[in-house]
């Protein structure tokens, strides 16, 4: 069982069962697929409104570029934990696991929705599908 210390304190006798951490080559496989489409999107927009198209592309890419290097360091060194009664993540963030309504997958990320309507995001995970499960594992037999 993982045992890492948490960046939360723990409650009596509660364990942490895994540890989730952003994944530097999906971070950058993300980007590189975020500069495509956008890079592609502006192109297509400045052909219709009778701009210079080409030069879309290499500005998404620069823009995209600018942004991943910017917001690496932080984005890197997210992580959450799953213990025995809750998700604890990045900037306290903390979700008891009783609060799970739903998981969703949405690219690399798994999102987390509470019964109370709010969300959080699990982000840049090299293995979403094998994090979903492993959390719906621990919500006693599943979603509802």
């Amino acid at each position: 069982m993982y045992e890492p210390k948490t960046r939360a304190k723990l409650n009596e006798g509660e364990k942490v069962i895994a540890r989730f951490d952003a994944d530097r080559t999906t971070y950058i496989r993300d980007h590189v697929v975020m500069a495509v489409v956008l890079g592609i999107g502006a192109m297509i927009v400045l052909h219709y409104m009778g701009e210079v198209w080409w030069v879309g592309g290499p500005a998404a890419i620069l823009a995209i570029g600018v942004r991943a290097t910017y917001l690496a360091s932080d984005d890197l060194a997210a992580f959450w934990e799953l213990t025995d009664r809750r998700l604890i993540g990045p900037q306290n963030r903390q979700v008891r696991l009783g609060e799970i309504k739903e998981l969703r997958s949405l690219g690399s990320a798994v999102q987390i929705v509470t019964n109370t309507g709010d969300k959080h995001l699990m982000k840049y995970l090299a293995d979403k599908t094998g994090t979903r499960e492993q959390i719906e594992r621990h919500l006693g037999g599943g979603l509802r």
